[in-house]
């Protein structure tokens, strides 16, 4: 492994931070933000504001007659591509703002791969279009729908998609500059653009899958053998949280460095605590 900013929080050992990366600063998430939006529309139903069934349509100008319901996008089966049409390589997300996903719901019915329930495809764009379905439904913002439904419950208020830039921390590159990060605060914002700082990351993974502090976990989460998990990745930072039987539990961050990496060393640590 390099010397990447790692951050490893478990249930077995101290927080430990190492080259450098600090558990008390705001980092990016990545997808890890699709666990706030899956758990939201879950408690949202609970709540009777909607139903997993529920159209798109219902709640977002979108076209009809997809067949593409709010549970098919926090399963990944509605069918969606990946990513949004036409991203460009630098910054791809700086342009996919709200006015953009308006313009794609207008055309849903042509975005579609395959028909919706019929396949697996994880997709972004599926999960940006059911934030942007749970904050018309809540009529609040996305960041209010996740604070009111999943962060407060929980108690975790160190988790923005505005985190102050003095308390930022960042992957650095040439000469140690710090690493310019993409524009995710947009319509993307539910897939993807959320911080954290590490510590708080890992009370959310603790709060849902372990204490099941909200009941059952979302559908959002993955699951591989007997190992709960989910991941997220940037420009510059990854994150990989997980839980195998028993609560035993960890959260890797790190800054810089390749996400399958993270993921490995995530699963290793996990593998490293049950056979102990």
């Amino acid at each position: 492994m390099s010397r990447t900013p790692t951050c490893v929080l478990s249930s077995d050992a101290p927080p430990r931070a190492i080259h450098g990366h600090s558990p008390d600063l705001f980092v990016e998430i990545g997808s890890l933000t699709k666990v706030l939006t899956g758990t939201a529309l879950m408690r949202m139903a609970e709540a009777g504001v909607v139903a997993t069934s529920d159209p798109v349509e219902r709640w977002l100008k979108a076209s009809p007659g997809t067949g593409v319901t709010l549970q098919h996008l926090v399963d990944h089966t509605s069918g969606l591509p990946r990513l949004p049409p036409g991203l460009p390589r630098r910054d791809p997300y700086r342009s996919f703002d709200e006015d953009a996903l308006r313009g794609l719901l207008g055309r849903l019915d042509r975005i579609v791969v395959t028909p919706a329930g019929e396949a697996q495809e994880y997709s972004n764009l599926g999960y940006a279009v059911l934030g942007a379905a749970l904050s018309a439904a809540a009529k609040l913002s996305f960041e209010e729908v996740i604070r009111k439904h999943v962060l407060a419950p929980l108690g975790i208020y160190e988790v923005t998609a505005h985190p102050p830039a003095e308390q930022q921390s960042h992957a650095t590159g040439f000469l140690g500059r710090r690493r310019a990060v993409w524009t995710m605060d947009g319509a993307i914002l539910p897939a993807g653009g959320m911080w954290a700082t590490p510590r708080a990351a890992a009370d959310l993974l603790t709060g849902l899958l372990v204490d099941r502090k909200l009941g059952t976990p979302a559908p959002t989460w993955q699951t591989t053998g007997k190992l709960t998990w989910h991941n997220g990745a940037t420009r510059s930072a990854s994150v990989f949280a997980g839980v195998i039987p028993g609560g035993r539990w960890v959260l890797v961050h790190r800054l810089g460095g390749s996400p399958d990496d993270t993921d490995h060393m995530g699963v290793q640590f996990l593998a490293r605590q049950r056979s102990n």
